[in-house]
């Protein structure tokens, strides 16, 4: 909001508001506003002091010489404050619908004298206080408006007043004596910039006019007028658009004036309404006022508050599409719209957009093939010619747009600060959104260069009557590729005409006027045909379908009011068609308005409005109108633009609309001003010169589009237009003129406009030259004029804009009541409900069908509706809670019952099938270990066996051949001899086995020591058992199994080494007879056998020594690494690598370590077996040798 003050900033900043002490009058007060005349004059004078009038301003300049004009004022004159301080903080700015209106001043000299009553109000001052321009009446104003003779209205000082005359002093210091009629009142400083006209306390031309350009000059480029928002043409962008404002204003959190705001609210009538509602939104203004610019805003607002099926992003593409193809260059607009547009978009229940229909209004194909210097044809011929990429340029043969004579003709090929190549891929890609297929943009692209080269065909005259015939130059050649028919028939279609005269047809030659305008309407109806067909995709892209509710909000963007220096065909229906919205609007806003006070019985002052339906009899009126005489005359054949002309003013000269002119001109008066026209082209272009030739042509071509084209244009042919026929045209005749089928789109576009509910937005353009920070004050005047703002205004203000039925009125506020009315009548209920809030009777008006309210009176009902009803709702959604809660928790008991049960169930049965697998695990573990220890047992047991028998074996053998010796001796020898020599055998025996015995004890007690130490290093490697577990017991496993290995090798070499050294020393004489009867072949195996022995403790000796060696290295350097990871020792390297490392070695020395104890095994059983054959040679020699002797 511009302006937002509280209470407090009223009473501190009172005295800054000029002026003597005035006498005041409130309008339509409610009782909370009113104030004791007393206690405002003692409130204001208790809080302001001494202060200095305000200085003057110029609309658009200022100058700081006029304070020397500046005088003191007694504190009394400033305490009066005469339009502040009444209303508190509900003024006249605040939407309220209150306002402060003729201030009345008196001579200083008796400021202490006089009191501040509130004067009664009675009808006939009631009806003045809505004529703001009425001359002063006061002796004294300290500021005014003064219109200086060009026109523009200047803020001026009033120095003095005698009788009718006053001295004011202007802002460039001029100081001057004019007659007191000559001055129109000014609003006081707070009233600068606001955003309602409504707010003002004196609504008159100057006071608008400043007004606006105060929030033109700070970019609030918008203002509320009533129920109209004006929008002014910054010609600049200005930071009021976006997101953030769109969720702004969705939110309500901002209330300033906007076309947001407007389409805010249409949307929400359109969701609230009980029935199906179709909005219009209506943008209407002079041509380059920002009209489509405004629509397109506005239709962001309802993509962006009803999307979410992407239907809204197909939308927004449309407008590239129907810009490019539909609106040109002008003198007074870079994108002058040259047809109306009206988007009406569906919505769903929900408020969602399901689709959207567009409906377009008079397309001026005329532009095609004539264009006035410094304009421009339709943009997408530009753009085609500086986008198109090459592949389609080869396509087409395109070239620049200063090779076609359609778009050379008016020497204007660009716009300033716009690129045709990137709008060019801004239409390819919204077509390609709309799903248009590329195929069918291609076909599009090649009608628009049949058109360009339609203009470049040229004729030839052919004979003396002036008969002309094409000249087949490339223009012919590629409008025949590119519409896809025989080049012969395109020539011949372009130079003759064939016509039906009673049974014959005649074909006859065109003479070179004639040949160019067929190629004209050829080139214009290929376009027009072209855009319709465009349209039509559109829609089907965008079709609701079964999706339709009923619920719309329709967009009308229509070409603005023009007058040129030079005005056509063009301009004349155009300018008709703004007629024709404008008395829609006076038909909305002013005849309705008032129609339904007098009808409904309201006291009511009817305010004077222009009407313009004398302007709309004078081009609609039968058979004498502007329309019917166009029509007429274009079908003689002999009829001219001259003779239309001096028809016009033959008939039309008594009306005081129109105006004849000289040669072919005449001027009408329309709403927006005096626009002549030049009847230079009227026939022309009334008349529909496309003949069957070329609709034949077409329909017999390759390409779809002339087909659909000619199918299209045949359809319409069928329509017959009343009046004379034109004779030479045969069949061709029987057509509509453009200037009635133009009429009769727009009594169609009226029809519907009559069933909507409209929200208009006026477009002020601020200057001619598009310029920014521009504000001309006759152009923004005349405008302002022509849409009736003022007007406007003070219907809304002084009527009552917030109506409803007796029966709505009942049936929404009905339940406020205290006591209950529900057998009254409608009539009844409403006024039981205004008296019980004490609703002013002036604020209000009963009629006989509805009630009628001043601005700001339903919120008061509507907010104690919404009070209640949110009251209402609280209770509500309390119970609502509770009794949810209360269902919950059942449902939630409910639920944790069947849970336990069920999870009790599944735990039960989980537990019962794990307790079953735990006992099978269990006894399957039982019967593995089993199965293990007694296949361990079985091989230890077999072992200690085998140890046993080779011991016992050898034990035997040797006893019994020491015996066997003994017996094979002397046998001379006495029993006691034997006895001995088995005595002290025995007693060797016993030596022998006592020293093994010890022998075995230091073995064991070894064993013992290698278990200690072994120990040791388990309980050293335990210490990283938690961070190498896997590692360590696979290693603990293998130095096990090695040690193991290791311990029965050595057990088993010192048994054998005992053994050996007991029968050495036992059989050594035995040795000694056996070596003497024993070849040297077997003493060197003997000495071999004892070399391989002692060879083979010398490796197992070697092997024990690697392994403790290896063992001790391993372990320290897993123990540095340890340490080095758990951070006790530093060093640089990386410990998980190393340990990785280490592993990989001690895996590869493990391999290779049992590989050579394996290989160790394999050389001592070698030798076992060998001393096996000694032992057998032994036993054989010992054989003999017993035998011997017992022999």
């Amino acid at each position: 909001m511009f302006l937002n003050f509280e209470k407090g900033y009223l009473r501190e900043n009172v005295c800054d508001v000029q002026g003597p002490a005035c006498s005041h009058s409130i309008k339509s007060l409610p009782p909370e506003f009113k104030l004791i005349a007393g206690d405002l004059t003692s409130g204001l004078t208790e809080n302001c002091g001494d202060a200095k009038l305000r200085s003057s301003d110029v609309i658009g300049s200022g100058s700081p010489e006029n304070d020397v004009l500046i005088g003191e004022v007694s504190e009394e004159a400033q305490n009066c404050a005469g339009d502040m301080g009444l209303y508190d903080e509900d003024l006249a700015y605040s939407r309220k619908g209150v306002s402060l209106e003729d201030r009345s001043s008196i001579a200083e000299e008796d400021l202490e004298s006089v009191p501040l009553p509130f004067p009664s109000i009675s009808m006939s001052s009631r009806e003045r206080r809505w004529s703001d321009t009425t001359p002063y009446a006061s002796k004294k104003k300290l500021q005014s408006w003064f219109q200086l003779p060009n026109g523009n209205w200047e803020l001026g000082k009033i120095i003095k007043t005698s009788g009718n005359e006053s001295i004011i002093s202007l802002p460039d210091g001029k100081v001057l004596k004019v007659k007191e009629e000559s001055l129109v009142p000014a609003n006081p400083d707070i009233l600068d910039g606001v955003d309602d006209l409504m707010q003002l306390s004196y609504l008159n031309e100057p006071s608008v006019l400043y007004n606006l350009q105060y929030r033109y000059n700070q970019n609030m480029i918008y203002t509320k007028a009533g129920p109209v928002l004006v929008a002014i043409n910054p010609f600049k962008k200005v930071p009021l658009y976006g997101n953030d404002y769109i969720e702004a204003y969705k939110r309500k959190a901002i209330e300033s004036p906007h076309v947001y705001a407007i389409t805010d609210t249409a949307i929400r009538e359109m969701i609230r309404g009980p029935i199906i509602i179709v909005i219009m939104c209506i943008f209407s203004g002079e041509s380059g006022a920002g009209k489509t610019e405004t629509a397109k805003i506005a239709m962001q607002y309802l993509a962006a508050l009803g999307g979410g099926s992407g239907i809204e992003y197909e939308i927004l593409k449309t407008n590239p599409i129907l810009e490019a193809f539909g609106n040109a260059k002008t003198l007074r607009n870079d994108n002058s719209s040259r047809f109306g547009k009206l988007i009406e978009i569906h919505f769903s229940e929900t408020g969602k957009i399901s689709g959207a229909n567009i409906q377009t209004c008079k397309f001026y194909s005329s532009r095609v093939v004539q264009c006035n210097e410094g304009e421009r044809s339709y943009h997408i011929f530009y753009q085609l010619c500086a986008g198109a990429p090459p592949s389609l340029r080869g396509k087409l043969n395109l070239q620049n747009a200063e090779d076609y004579k359609y778009l050379r003709q008016s020497n204007c090929y660009s716009i300033t600060g716009v690129n045709d190549a990137e709008e060019f891929g801004t239409v390819m890609e919204a077509l390609d959104v709309v799903h248009i297929s590329k195929e069918d943009q291609e076909n599009v692209f090649a009608m628009l260069a049949a058109v360009l080269w339609l203009g470049n065909i040229s004729f030839t005259v052919i004979d003396n009557e002036n008969h002309v015939q094409a000249v087949e130059d490339e223009g012919l050649f590629h409008v025949a590729k590119l519409i896809g028919c025989d080049i012969e028939d395109l020539k011949l279609t372009l130079s003759t005409r064939k016509m039906k005269v009673g049974n014959d047809n005649i074909v006859q030659k065109l003479t070179l006027s004639q040949a160019i305008d067929a190629r004209d309407a050829l080139a214009k109806s290929i376009y027009a045909c072209l855009f319709d067909w465009l349209v039509e995709q559109i829609n089907k892209s965008l079709a609701v379908g079964k999706r339709r509710t009923g619920r719309s909000i329709s967009i009308l963007d229509i070409y603005g009011f023009e007058s040129f220096n030079r005005n056509s065909f063009e301009q004349f229906c155009i300018n008709y068609a703004n007629e024709r919205l404008q008395q829609h609007f006076n038909r909305h806003l002013f005849k309705l308005e008032q129609e339904e006070y007098i009808q409904d019985g309201i006291d009511w002052a009817k305010v004077e409005f222009e009407d313009n339906q004398d302007c709309l009899n004078l081009f609609e009126k039968r058979p004498l109108g502007l329309l019917s005489l166009l029509d007429e005359e274009s079908t003689f054949p002999n009829g001219t633009d001259l003779t239309f002309a001096n028809k016009l003013k033959q008939h039309l000269n008594s009306n005081s609309c129109f105006k004849g002119e000289r040669d072919q001109a005449f001027t009408v008066h329309h709403y927006a001003g005096q626009v002549t026209y030049d009847t230079s082209g009227f026939l022309e272009k009334n008349r529909d010169l496309l003949h069957l030739d070329s609709i034949q042509l077409l329909s017999s071509c390759v390409c779809p589009l002339p087909q659909i084209f000619a199918s299209h244009m045949l359809t319409q042919s069928d329509k017959l237009v009343v009046g004379p026929l034109h004779k030479s045209g045969g069949a061709d005749s029987q057509k509509l003129s453009v200037a009635t089928k133009f009429k009769g789109q727009l009594f169609q576009l009226m029809q519907r406009l009559e069933s909507t509910t409209p929200h208009f937005i006026r477009c002020i353009k601020p200057n001619n030259l598009q310029s920014p920070e521009s504000y001309e004050q006759g152009l923004v005047l005349q405008q302002l004029r022509c849409c009736g703002v003022l007007e406007v205004v003070r219907i809304s203000r002084s009527g009552f804009p917030t109506r409803m039925s007796h029966q709505k009125f009942a049936r929404r506020y009905g339940f406020l009541l205290l006591d209950n009315v529900a057998s009254q009548d409608p009539l009844s209920v409403s006024v039981a409900i205004l008296h019980q809030f004490n609703i002013l009777p002036e604020m209000y008006q009963v009629g006989y069908t509805k009630l009628f309210f001043r601005t700001g009176q339903i919120g008061v009902l509507e907010d104690t509706r919404n009070r209640t009803l949110h009251g209402i709702l609280r209770v509500q959604s309390c119970f609502r809670g509770y009794q949810a809660r209360r269902s919950l928790k059942e449902l939630r008991g409910g639920i944790t019952t069947l849970q336990s049960f069920i999870r009790g169930g599944k735990t039960r049965k989980a537990y019962s099938a794990l307790l079953k697998r735990h006992r099978a695990a269990v006894i399957i573990q039982k019967r593995m270990k089993a199965v293990f220890a007694r296949n361990r047992m079985r091989t230890i047991s077999s072992a200690a066996i085998v140890i046993q028998a080779v011991i016992r074996g050898w034990l035997v053998r040797r006893c019994s051949g020491d015996i066997g010796f003994l017996k094979s001796g002397d046998t001379k020898m006495k029993e006691s001899d034997e006895v001995l020599v088995k005595s002290s055998f025995l007693a060797e025996l016993q030596r022998r086995v006592l020293k093994a015995e010890a022998a075995l004890r230091e073995k064991d007690e070894e064993n013992d020591i290698l278990h200690q130490r072994l120990q040791q290093y388990e309980s050293r490697w335990s210490e990283y058992e938690l961070k190498m577990k896997s590692m360590e017991e696979v290693w603990q496993k293998q130095m096990r199994s090695l040690q193991s290995s290791l311990s029965i090798a050595k057990k088993s070499l010192a048994i054998d080494d005992s053994e050996r050294n007991s029968d050495a020393s036992v059989n050594a004489s035995d040795e000694r007879d056996y070596s003497g009867d024993v070849g040297g072949n077997q003493k060197r195996q003997e000495s071999n056998g004892a070399r391989s022995t002692s060879a083979g403790l010398s490796v197992i000796s070697r092997l024990a020594e690697e392994f403790e060696h290896r063992s001790q290295v391993f372990g320290d350097d897993a123990k540095f690494l340890v340490e080095v990871r758990s951070g006790q020792v530093e060093a640089s390297l990386n410990p998980d690598q190393e340990l990785r490392r280490l592993k990989q070695m001690f895996e590869a020395w493990k391999k290779d370590y049992g590989a050579r104890l394996r290989e160790t095994k394999i050389i001592l059983n070698k030798l076992g077996s060998e001393d096996g054959a000694l032992e057998k040679m032994k036993k054989k020699w010992w054989g003999r040798r017993n035998s011997t002797r017992i022999n």
